[in-house]
């Protein structure tokens, strides 16, 4: 193809604030100019704010007929669209990411004649109650079929692809593992804790259990209430805050009253100031049932904070196996609660897991993370290590 611009059609159900959103707006607007690229997306609650020179180095393209949950007669108009995007646009590549615009977008591309096709499911849903036992089983499926006329697929972790090729989806060679790149510097940067801590209405000598995620059932942020409020009678300074929204707030405000946590649960919503916030907490949670990687944790390893979290999926990979942070069983309240005490009773294993996770967190840099998918394009594309 010589030295021409190479055309990549990025696809995603939606854009709704969260990890896959961001790494796939990260990718397509931080990858060499020699990649021009286009993202489509379907419909989006609400958009990321991102900075100005992202947007305006991006062709993005709404499909309002792609949703996220199943719709037999928008899928199928959402099918139509996407093949005529991709055959109008003399796509050289396309790259689907999560499961839904995965199926779509892989079979418009096959359709289509695409050269190439890369996918990246961001995570998995074969456990954690994403979805029920038979859409399940209907996209463990779909996933072994699209797997046959797909180049390559991205795991976030090993983990991620044992997951995969266990259930027979795709081959073990068909895979390779690039991590959502985190802009970590930003995570780094000292931060006015005392300050920070009167701007968002956390008590000044409050010991503070943060967490980060879209309050949705498969984030498990009952279990971190109940976890705290178990630990609530015996820890008088003991206060949690959760930086996210979602569809289980007023259930989870509910349950942090319910748990005795009135006036020491914090609902800070969505904050654009993420890594200032997470130097106003003392420890971090991630109560996740199931997780792929755990965007957010990184950003907290980043940041140097003692970590509780639970196994779930490619947590125990991100955390060395529990070098970098204590690990727990997914949706057990009781051994959250013991691992949130241990650390609270022992500041030097929360000062070594803080900068054995800062230490850690190098390993996910937005850098390497498109040095590696570059690298991946261009070997797909006949241009070996030269970039053409």
């Amino acid at each position: 193809m010589g030295a021409r611009e190479i055309r990549i059609l990025h696809v995603i159900t939606r854009l709704d604030r969260g990890g896959s959103a961001l790494s796939t707006l990260q990718t397509a607007a931080g990858l060499s100019p020699r990649f021009r690229q286009r993202l489509v997306y379907g419909r989006t609650r609400e958009f990321p704010r991102l900075d100005p020179g992202i947007l305006q180095r991006l062709d993005l393209v709404e499909l309002p007929q792609l949703v996220r949950e199943p719709a037999p007669v928008k899928d199928l108009g959402a099918l139509v669209q996407l093949y005529r995007l991709i055959r109008g646009s003399r796509v050289d590549l396309v790259h689907t990411h999560t499961s839904k615009a995965g199926i779509l977008g892989r079979l418009a591309a096959r359709l289509a004649g695409v050269p190439h096709i890369v996918h990246t499911p961001h995570g998995h849903y074969f456990v954690g109650g994403y979805a029920g036992r038979a859409l399940t089983h209907l996209f463990v499926r779909l996933e072994r079929w699209a797997a046959r006329f797909t180049d390559r697929i991205i795991g976030l972790t090993e983990q991620e692809i044992r997951d995969h090729v266990a259930r027979g989806i795709g081959r073990p060679e068909q895979f390779v593992v690039i991590p959502s790149g985190i802009a970590l510097p930003e995570f780094g940067t000292t931060a006015d804790a005392p300050a920070l801590r009167a701007a968002l209405g956390l008590p000044a000598s409050a010991t503070v259990v943060g967490a980060v995620g879209r309050l949705e059932p498969i984030k498990g942020h009952r279990y971190l209430l109940e976890a705290v409020g178990r630990l609530a009678p015996r820890c008088p300074g003991l206060h949690l805050a959760l930086v996210g929204d979602g569809e289980l707030l007023a259930e989870l405000r509910r349950a942090a009253e319910h748990a005795g946590l009135a006036g020491r649960a914090h609902f800070l919503g969505w904050r654009e100031d993420v890594p200032a916030v997470l130097h106003a907490f003392d420890l971090f949670a991630l109560p996740s049932l199931n997780e792929g990687m755990g965007r957010a944790l990184v950003e907290a390893m980043a940041a140097g904070l003692p970590i509780v979290a639970s196994a779930a999926g490619g947590v125990p990979e991100v955390l060395a196996g529990g070098a970098a942070g204590l690990l727990v069983p997914p949706a057990d309240a009781e051994a959250l609660a013991r691992a949130i005490e241990t650390l609270l009773a022992d500041p030097a294993l929360r000062a070594r897991l803080g900068a054995a996770a800062r230490e850690r967190a190098g390993r996910y840099t937005v850098e390497a993370s498109l040095r590696t998918l570059e690298a991946l394009y261009d070997e797909l594309l006949g241009f070996g290590g030269d970039g053409g």
